[in-house]
C-alpha cells in the first residue's frame, strides 16, 4: 500500500495546528502511514506569479514522476467526504505515492495545477494556512477510517 504524503509551503508556527497534525499523523500511521514534508517559501518581492512560480518548482521536486499529485487549491473541484475518500482510496490501491500540495499564501503556480492528476479544494471559504494543514489531516485520517470500516465516520 503506498503512504499518503503532503508538501506544504513554509513551516507551521501555531503549536495549536502542530498538534492536531501530529494527532492526525500518529493515528495515520496505524492506517498505512503518512509523511509531511515542507518546502521553503518564496520571499515576496512584489510579484505574486514569480512567488507561485518558485514554490511550485520546490513542490514539484518532491513529486515522483509515478506520484498521484492532488493539488489543494481554492479553485478545485469540491468534493464531499466519500467522494475524497474515494479519491484516496483509489490513490493508494494504485500502489504508487499519493501526494497531496498545499500552496503558500498566493496559491499554486500553473506547473502544480498543471501536473496535478486531481485539483481539490477543501473548502468554499477561504483557509488560512494552518486551518487548511489541520482539515487536511483530519479529512485524511476520516478516508482511512470509512476505507477500513472503523466507526470514527458515523
Amino acid at each position: 500500500m503506498a503512504k499518503l504524503r503532503v508538501l506544504v509551503v513554509g513551516r507551521s508556527s501555531p503549536g495549536w495546528a502542530d498538534a492536531a497534525v501530529k494527532d492526525y499523523a500518529r493515528r495515520l500511521d496505524r492506517l498505512g502511514g503518512i509523511e509531511e514534508r515542507a518546502v521553503k517559501p518564496e520571499r515576496f518581492t512584489g510579484d505574486v506569479e514569480a512567488v507561485r512560480a518558485a514554490e511550485a518548482a520546490r513542490l514539484l521536486a518532491a513529486v515522483g514522476p509515478r506520484d498521484r499529485l492532488v493539488a489543494l487549491d481554492e479553485r478545485g473541484e469540491d468534493l464531499d467526504t466519500h467522494a475524497f475518500a474515494a479519491l484516496v482510496t483509489d490513490g493508494v490501491a494504485q500502489g504508487t505515492g499519493l501526494v497531496f500540495a498545499l500552496g503558500g499564501p498566493y496559491g499554486h503556480g500553473e506547473a502544480v495545477r498543471s501536473r496535478a492528476d486531481r485539483v481539490v479544494r477543501l473548502s468554499s471559504l477561504v483557509l488560512n494556512h494552518e486551518v487548511a494543514r489541520v482539515l487536511l489531516f483530519e479529512q485524511l485520517y476520516r478516508a482511512a477510517t470509512l476505507r477500513e470500516g472503523l466507526p470514527y465516520h458515523h
